[in-house]
């Protein structure tokens, strides 16, 4: 890999091959709307407590959701790194559903926030930080036997995911759910294009396209008063150790519907390229601007993967499907050109995930979607690292890869990033 920290760790011990990875992989299940786990019944309050760690937009939002997800639940606790992000989030939360807080004082920032959040007595956390502190996270939650929901992607590199996987299994051992934010398994209009797309109404797939075209993102500024640190963590779509880059951090959907379109088996090789056209001041950190890459499997179907974050182009995304009677567009609806479910009147999947995240703790079965939210964030990460070494990877070599990305230790002052990815330079 091409940044963060040169030292290199070790991964666990449980996963030493990718059989090993796979058994793990089975264990775990792959439907989003289906808990593999089932039996466990752990005491459940009528009222349950929320916990959000990391604050930003997606956290506000991710919380507002849970609460359109159960009737019964209150937001307890909030974590978020930043004072400032904190309070904004408490001040609008307090706009909106002032009837559903009760924080009585469990706030908290700083680099040990998820720690101390975990300290009350939350049932359910939303994590919404960015990726690359999803793996550490993860895991302090199920270690303090907490249900989770997690946003995508889980990790920034490929020990961080394995981690997680293992995680997850040990969530499925606790009866614990993990609920995923690759929030389109949960949309039944893309639920039900996608049954008919596997039940053979476009028969064997050939071929898949998957579009991420789209505009540029939110830029927090440079202030000089921040230290290196601060300006990345401010900003931190635009450094791979903390986002993973946009082909993980938001091109991911796409990808995970190619998963899913696969039946959750993971590719057999991906190359691709990339780089930067547009975003090339500094203040862009070390993410490229395009990538294209190729993820072939075993039986031969190739899915061509585009994602371009770039203003004032032309803007498209799409899943598109070819099959050997027909083709599917996933997002419009559509199967031979036929509109196959009406958008009119259906519930949020922000909403829905959380509406089956919940109902599977009151009812004792809880959800895991360990597996294939880990296959979908080594995917893109595998896309990302075949554009930045121009290599032909192999995804059992590729999960070979021990370097960790990002700092030893996290402390505010300068850190920095590795530049810019060059092919030719590695």
């Amino acid at each position: 890999m091409t940044d963060g920290n040169k030292n290199s760790t070790s991964r666990r011990q449980f996963i030493k091959s990718t059989s090993t990875l796979a058994a793990a992989g089975a264990a775990l299940g792959s439907s989003a709307l289906t808990s593999p786990a089932s039996g466990f019944h752990h005491s459940v309050r009528d009222t349950l407590h929320v916990g959000v760690v990391g604050c930003g937009g997606r956290g506000t939002h991710a919380a507002t959701n849970a609460l359109n997800g159960d009737e019964n639940c209150k937001i307890t606790a909030l974590a978020d790194i930043f004072p400032n992000r904190l309070e904004e989030c408490v001040r609008s939360l307090n706009q909106q559903v002032p009837d559903r807080m009760e924080l009585e004082g469990r706030t908290f920032s700083g680099w040990d926030c998820c720690e101390e959040l975990l300290k009350t007595n939350v049932d359910v956390v939303i994590l919404t930080t960015p990726p690359h502190f999803r793996p550490a996270q993860l895991k302090m939650c199920i270690d303090a036997g907490k249900h989770v929901f997690c946003e995508k992607p889980v990790g920034v590199d490929v020990p961080g995911v394995l981690d997680v996987m293992e995680t997850c299994r040990q969530a499925q051992e606790k009866g614990l759910s993990v609920v995923s934010g690759l929030c389109w398994r949960y949309d039944y209009g893309v639920r039900e294009v996608m049954k008919r797309i596997q039940d053979g109404a476009i028969g064997e797939i050939k071929a898949i396209q998957e579009n991420y075209l789209t505009g540029l993102l939110w830029h927090r500024g440079n202030n000089p008063e921040w230290s290196q640190m601060e300006t990345q963590m401010r900003n931190w779509l635009y450094y791979t150790w903390l986002s993973g880059d946009h082909i993980a951090e938001q091109h991911i959907h796409s990808i995970d519907k190619a998963l899913w379109l696969m039946n959750d088996e993971p590719p057999k090789t991906c190359y691709g390229t990339g780089g930067r056209l547009v975003r090339t001041d500094p203040k862009f950190g070390n993410v490229y601007d395009h990538f294209s890459c190729v993820f072939e499997w075993e039986n031969g179907t190739k899915c061509f993967s585009h994602c371009r974050q770039m203003d004032a182009n032309f803007t498209n995304v799409e899943d598109y499907v070819f099959g050997s009677k027909g083709t599917a567009e996933v997002l419009k609806h559509a199967i031979n050109d036929e509109i196959v479910y009406e958008k009119r009147g259906k519930p949020s999947m922000y909403d829905v995930e959380h509406e089956f995240l919940f109902k599977g703790i009151r009812d004792g079965n809880p959800i895991n979607n360990g597996t294939y939210m880990s296959y979908s964030t080594l995917m893109a990460i595998m896309g990302r690292e075949a554009a930045y070494t121009g290599k032909r990877l192999n995804w059992d070599e590729f999960l070979q890869d021990d370097l960790r990305l990002g700092p030893d230790t996290y402390e505010w002052g300068d850190y920095e990033p590795m530049p810019v990815a060059l092919p030719e330079s590695d």
